[in-house]
């Protein structure tokens, strides 16, 4: 799922900030869709620390499918996630449900420091890994269409259906992906923020000429955010339906899901020492 991965990223790689006002009422003209999405755009780069005073945990479960859909294997991971510069990090802290040993730790630790450091230099619309669209990019691939309210989880959202355009010129692996990509994204329309998109694969994808990858027809992502503490919206979770053939041999068929839960708000309280301290605020969702 990169290539979804790294359209979503797009989106959603900027802090998202609640803001101030009521919803418009049922009765209100539409918005343009281009314009409602620079808004988004716009609204995310505001205030983007307040999400870095945040994190959570996550568990994402990776089932590997047969050729009967039968589950064959489970892997699961639980980690920490945490943002610095508007990127999301995640620590690992347990696989499978156990508890990584002193040498996994300390390869973890090496990992999310460099990490870290790259974040730190990385713009906060632009993925840590991989090619990135802008979202005047992203309009100018897709074709809007179906514009409409509905209440999504007792808020009302703009709701509208999106395609890639296949007569546009692309260039680059994310750009080109997004041609083969159909969807449906619920905007809040109060805090202009993404709070469900789900998205999936109209044709067949190859990745290198299909020498490296091909993503099948009818991969498929979910991915959902919510309002936190009345501040910020933050991950709660997502889903992916893959099916590809890697190298030209091996056809990989997974379903992945990730719930994400335990949000803390914190603060970094250096008085009285020289090392910085993460400090829980008490500030709960």
């Amino acid at each position: 799922m990169i290539q979804i991965a790294g359209f979503c990223a797009t989106l959603l790689a900027a802090p998202a900030i609640a803001q101030q006002g009521a919803p418009m009422s049922a009765g209100a003209p539409l918005p343009d869709i281009r314009a409602l999405m620079l808004d988004v755009q716009e609204h995310q780069k505001q205030l983007e620390k307040v999400r870095e005073n945040y994190t959570y945990s996550s568990l994402q479960t990776t089932q590997d499918i047969d050729s009967n859909g039968q589950v064959k294997k489970t892997e699961t991971e639980e980690g920490e996630d945490f943002f610095v510069n508007g990127h999301v990090i995640e620590r690992t802290v347990k696989k499978d449900g156990k508890p990584l040993d002193d040498h996994e730790q300390q390869k973890e630790t090496e990992r999310v420091t460099k990490l870290v450091e790259k974040a730190e230099k990385t713009p906060p619309d632009q993925p840590l890994e991989g090619q990135s669209i802008s979202i005047s990019r992203v309009l100018e691939i897709m074709d809007v269409r179906n514009p409409r309210r509905e209440m999504f989880r007792e808020r009302a959202a703009i709701v509208f259906d999106f395609a890639g355009r296949k007569d546009v010129k692309t260039h680059g692996l994310a750009e080109d992906a997004s041609k083969k990509l159909q969807g449906t994204m619920w905007i809040d329309e109060a805090d202009r923020q993404v709070a469900h998109m789900e998205v999936s694969f109209t044709d067949n994808f190859r990745v290198g000429g299909g020498l490296v990858a091909s993503v099948e027809k009818g991969s498929s992502f979910r991915f959902d955010q919510s309002l936190v503490n009345g501040e910020v919206w933050l991950p709660t979770g997502a889903e992916a339906n893959f099916q590809a053939k890697v190298l030209m041999l091996k056809n990989v068929r997974q379903h992945f899901t990730e719930r994400d839960s335990d949000y803390k708000r914190f603060h970094v309280d250096a008085s009285g020492s020289k090392d910085a301290k993460v400090v829980p605020d008490g500030k709960q969702p």
